[in-house]
Parts: C-alpha cells; structure tokens; sequence
C-alpha cells in the first residue's frame, strides 16, 4: 500500500520495483532499478527517507526515521532481509546483512559492509571498505576484492530480479 501522510506522498521511480504486502507512506522517494521486497514497511512520517538508484531493500525490512533526521540511501545499496534502518546514511555500494538494525545518526561508509545480525548504535561511523559485526558492531578487517565481487554480484542480481517480477506483476497471463 502507498499513502500519503500530511500532504506528503512517496515519489517512486517508474523502474523501481515494490513488491506485494509492501507499505509506503509520506515523505519517501525511491531511485530508479531500486526494488522494495514482500512485507518491507518503509514510513516517511517523521522525517524524509531517501532510496536512491539500484538500492534493494529485502522482505520483512523496516524504514524509519527521528524527528529532523532523514534515512539516506546512496546509490547501490543492499539492505538484507529482515534490516532496521532508523535515520543513518548509508553510502554507496554499502551492503546491510540480514537482521541488522542501524540506529539513528549512524553512518555506514562506501562499499562498507555490515554484518548479518550486527547492531551499529547510534552516531556510530563505520569507516569505507571495511567488514563490521557484532552487537555493538565494530570493524573487523578491511574487504577484500572477492568481498566487493560478491557484493556486485548481489546488487546486481536484485536489479534483475526487480526487472522480472515488474515484468511479471504486468504480465496477468502467469497468475492462476
């Protein structure tokens, strides 16, 4: 469901993908290629919340924001199943593992990645290119070539994916 809230509706790109049991509201806009997964709730009634292009925000995940602090997505982010995400940045290219949660005022460095499970507390920097886990998380190693084909590879997988099933939510012929 898309909805406006105080005179505030989502801005979703026409290439963007926003799967079934999804939930939008207020102040959110979404890039192009980006695709929204089964069950997200992304809710722009605080503050705004910006997806950029080719982001992909799996199912079950929860958007939020603190009064005054907007959720920022840069460019080529994946955001795992199950993330919670509450007013932080997240630059480019960073990948959010399964089960996360980032609170508010953090930021996530380009090409970072966040591990399944991790807690990144509030104000919290973690720095480019590195690896951070745990509850709190913090930075473990560097990333490694092989880390940022992987992290490619998901990307792009989720741009295609997000093609097909929009081809397919179009196409009422595969429905029984």
């Amino acid at each position: 469901m898309i909805y406006s809230y105080k005179g505030k509706a989502p801005n979703i790109a026409e290439s963007a993908y926003i799967a079934d049991y999804v939930t939008i509201t207020g102040d959110v806009a979404i890039g192009e290629e980006s695709s929204i997964w089964f069950n997200t709730v992304i809710r722009g009634d605080v503050a705004p919340t910006v997806i950029g292009n080719r982001v992909n925000i799996q199912d079950n995940s929860v958007l939020h924001q603190s009064p005054k602090n907007p959720l920022i997505l840069e460019d080529d982010v994946t955001v795992g199943h199950m993330v919670l995400l509450h007013s932080a940045i997240v630059r480019k290219n960073a990948l959010i593992g399964m089960g996360a949660h980032i609170l508010d005022g953090a930021e996530i460095g380009e090409e970072a990645f966040i591990g399944a499970g991790s807690l990144v507390t509030p104000r919290t920097s973690i720095p480019p290119r590195t690896l951070a886990l745990g509850r709190p998380a913090k930075v473990v190693r560097e990333l490694t070539e092989e880390d940022f084909e992987e992290m490619a590879r998901v990307r792009q997988s989720y741009v295609e994916k997000g093609k097909y099933y929009k081809d397919l939510a179009n196409d009422v012929s595969h429905r029984k």
